[in-house]
């Protein structure tokens, strides 16, 4: 499935959101009430397209709704010819099948025997069809790389392999990975094997025998092009106008896309394969048959189609700029479902799958809901000036923006010229530790918080699934992405026996619990390297379980080992992962925890702007109080917990007994909320003292959690306005600091409105776009159609943290309503909404 190339919004794959797992029913489907919900979907804008249902080789329905092209407001007819995007596989894979049934090729043959420059030996053609091969995707090499007026083509795509020879994502067969670079490629071996364009092939060798009159190859630079009169253009709606969003410099590249063909001829089509008349039945179930990966698993794709049901259900979706498709086969029911859409709507395929399905049992069809935010003051998320607009919902998703007029059956909600954002993304939570006590999560929404990433400082859920397991079970108000945590990976290998640099065999454990986990869908890797057992490791040790999280194209978020005495070490620690495995590495709640450093912050982001200028994808978090909250074990990184200098050098350089404040002393909980200083007055003893006997009385009962100021005003202003840094909270809703209530609403009342530090839309980017971004989460963060609806409407007048020391648990003021995936979570109180979901790293 190619991806949709939209300025501003993800390159989304989209079949990962639409793996169709419903059965088509065995009753006969009630036309009347089909067409009546595709006019509702049609009237609403979610549908512009044609439609065909097919059973026991008669056509049941067959209907065409909207424009085959915006510009002229032509209309659509049932012989309009879409462009397929990715439902063009299939064609190839017939076609490569065709070949081999002539004996021009066969599946496990090097690709390299064809494309004699091709530098990987060991791909093969099967891996090719199946995407298997681990090359990665072209779009990613040309994207940045297109001059004005330039088309790129399949000759280009290996000529850039050859030139470049990238990395392999994984070795050929380990992996399934979607890619539409293994379809340019055998394209040109098919063209190579024949001995013709391949558009002519495909005329040649399907169009003609099976007399489709709708069906071939267009792209730029075609040798031969053809067009019917029929070929429909796609286009999005943008601001309530219809735009023209059709072929781009890309559509110079035909194999993985750039076949266009009517419902009409795909049901032909489709009749065609079952009925065996262009390849061998030995040789297409091949088509039908789960890719077998190295390992003896299987993935349900086959040649050109998904692979569900023992092989009795095939789909298929495509996407690519303004089009949507789908082609879904029951072989033994004889079932054919396709739709085209040609006006840039990813949802729809699924709402029509879900419709005919609930028909078909007898259930009420569930039609999207339509919500229209009208009247606020729009921030994209991206920095772009706040202007006035509306956002339509539907369902989870954003679907347009700008000034909207409403549609049929939809939602208003009067935003009365408040600021409407993204939901903010808090990169550094522990608000895992109370959200299934407390799944409406107040802390967090009461801030304008819409996901949470978890898994901070090396410790995690594990294995992760557990996380995921218990989200399904409890479903909460936010969304939940998860690191994978060394220190948790690490206690489970080595157990109390910690205390040591770990041994090659023991490392080589914790990199497959570790990939586990990235396999579960960890966003990456994460280290605690102040905690134990995480502070034995040494550096590599963690070099080698961070390349683990790189080969899955994952990333390294670190607490640092040391935020004090060796903290230019430490970063450069971080610098050094980032560079030899070139992945994105953060720092965690990033500060300068020592006297002697404050005031230093220009120094070390001049640091980071170098590694950053050499190519070293670093970046930060911070969150914006000058105390910390951690344990009192901390203060010692070498856990010397008697020695008496070393006691006294914390209690002046990194905080201060005045400055810290007990949270957690499990022998005597009437310490806890006091100072140090004002504690060892009450008994008479020393700061010092007093210190090392609640180490060595509590460290054996888990240790002495504490609140501490050890950071400058000045070095906090300067790290958050550093444009590589976004905003975390590091806080949980149950703790004793005002962060894991205050976080993002102390940014825009105190930095914002009366600092002045930061515009509010620099502001907004911190805590949205560029948080998502530095942690890897696609399709949020941002105000753009095609992006799950996150929303936060505030007062920027008004909005203001009241979390304190002595009160750390006050909800904010200003923040007025928060939306999670479309549903309303908070409304000056919870709505007792959960429509939080995992988020997953693919």
């Amino acid at each position: 499935m190619r991806k949709s190339f939209r300025p501003g919004a993800p390159f989304f794959i989209l079949f990962f959101a639409l793996n169709f797992q419903h059965c088509f029913g065995q009753a006969l489907l009630n036309v009347k009430r089909l067409d009546s919900c595709l006019n509702i979907l049609h009237q609403q804008q979610l549908f512009n397209g044609v439609i065909l249902w097919g059973e026991g080789g008669q056509i049941k329905y067959k209907k065409a709704f909207g424009i085959s092209d915006c510009r002229t407001q032509r209309p659509l007819h049932t012989a309009s010819a879409f462009n397929l995007a990715s439902v063009s596989k299939q064609f190839l894979a017939v076609l490569t099948m065709i070949e081999y049934d002539e004996g021009k090729l066969n599946f496990d043959d090097a690709v390299s025997k064809y494309l004699t420059q091709f530098p990987y030996k060991e791909i093969t053609i099967r891996q090719l069809l199946n995407h298997t091969s681990g090359l990665p995707e072209y779009f990613d090499w040309f994207d940045k790389r297109i001059a004005a007026g330039d088309t790129i083509i399949n000759q280009d795509v290996l000529d850039y392999i050859v030139a470049s020879k990238p990395a392999l994502l994984f070795n050929p067969g380990d992996r399934w990975q979607y890619c539409n670079t293994g379809y340019a490629l055998m394209a040109q071996v098919l063209e190579k094997v024949s001995g013709l364009p391949y558009e002519k092939l495909l005329q040649q060798k399907i169009v003609q025998p099976l007399h489709l009159k709708e069906t071939y190859g267009f792209h730029f630079r075609a040798k031969t092009q053809v067009a019917t009169p029929n070929r429909v253009y796609g286009y999005s709606t943008r601001g309530g106008k219809q735009v023209p969003f059709d072929i781009t410099a890309m559509d110079g590249i035909i194999g993985d896309g750039s076949i266009y063909s009517s419902v009409e001829d795909l049901y032909q089509w489709a009749l065609a394969l079952e009925a065996n008349k262009l390849v061998k039945p030995i040789t297409m179930q091949q088509a039908y048959t789960p890719a077998r990966l190295n390992d003896g698993s299987t993935y349900p794709y086959g040649f050109g189609w998904f692979v569900d049901d023992g092989g009795n259900k095939l789909s298929h979706t495509g996407s690519w700029v303004g089009f949507r498709n789908l082609i879904v086969r029951k072989r033994k029911e004889r079932q054919v479902l396709v739709i085209l859409d040609n006006s840039d709507n990813p949802p729809t395929r699924r709402w029509i799958q879900n419709i005919i399905d609930s028909i078909m049992t007898g259930a009420a069809p569930k039609m999207p809901v339509l919500q229209l935010i009208e009247n606020i003051r729009l921030a994209d998320g991206l920095g772009s000036p706040i202007k006035a607009g509306s956002v339509r919902i539907v369902n989870q998703w954003i679907r347009d923006t700008g000034s909207l007029r409403p549609l049929p059956g939809e939602k208003r909600i009067d935003g009365k010229g408040l600021v409407l954002a993204p939901g903010f993304i808090d990169t550094h939570s522990h608000h895992d530790r109370e959200m299934f006590g407390h799944p409406g999560v107040a802390a967090v929404v009461s801030q304008g918080v819409t996901t949470i990433v978890v898994g901070q400082d090396g410790s995690s859920e594990f294995p992760l699934d557990n996380l995921w397991k218990k989200l399904n079970a409890t479903p909460v108000a936010v969304n939940v992405g998860s690191y994978s945590g060394h220190n948790t990976i690490r206690d489970s290998v080595m157990g109390k026996d910690y205390k040591h640099f770990a041994s090659p065999s023991q490392v080589e454990m914790m990199k497959k619990f570790l990939a586990q986990d990235l396999k579960s869908g960890a966003l990456g890797f994460s280290t605690g390297l102040e905690y134990d057992p995480g502070i034995y490791s040494d550096t590599g040790e963690v070099q080698s379980l961070a390349g683990v999280a790189a080969g899955y194209q994952r990333r390294y978020i670190s607490h640092i080992r040391s935020e004090d005495r060796f903290l230019e070490n430490a970063v450069r620690e971080v610098i050094l992962i980032g560079a030899r495995w070139n992945m994105p590495v953060q720092i965690s709640h990033f500060k300068l925890g020592i006297v002697s450093q404050w005031k230093n912050a220009p120094h070390f982001l001049k640091l980071l702007d170098s590694a950053r200028a050499a190519g070293v994808k670093i970046t930060a978090d911070v969150y914006p109080y000058e105390y910390w909250h951690s344990g009192l074990s901390v203060l010692l990184p070498e856990r010397n917990f008697s020695d008496s200098q070393a006691v006294h050098f914390a209690l002046t350089q990194v905080t201060t007994p005045d400055g810290l404040i007990i949270s957690d002393c499990p022998s005597d909980s009437t310490m806890n909320g006091k100072t140090l200083a004002v504690l060892a007055v009450q008994k008479s003893t020393t700061p010092e003292k007093l210190m090392m006997q609640l180490l060595q009385t509590n460290e054996p009962l888990g240790g002495v959690g504490i609140i501490a100021k050890g950071m400058h005003p000045d070095d906090i202003a300067a790290i958050l306005k550093w444009p590589e840094t976004n905003l975390c909270s590091d806080g949980t809703s149950e703790g004793g600091h005002p962060r894991g209530w205050g976080s993002f609403t102390r940014v825009l009342g105190y930095y914002v409105r009366e600092q002045k530090l930061l515009t509010l839309e620099e502001a907004i980017k911190k805590l949205t776009s560029l948080a998502a971004n530095h942690v890897g989460i696609e399709g949020r963060g941002s105000i753009l159609p095609g992006y799950y609806a996150d929303l936060v409407l505030f007062d920027p007048l008004t909005v203001k943290d009241r979390a304190s020391f002595t009160s750390p648990h006050l909800s904010s003021t200003g923040i007025e309503m928060v939306w999670v995936n479309g549903k309303l979570v908070w409304n000056g109180k919870e709505t007792g909404e959960r429509p939080g979901v995992a988020i997953k790293a693919e």
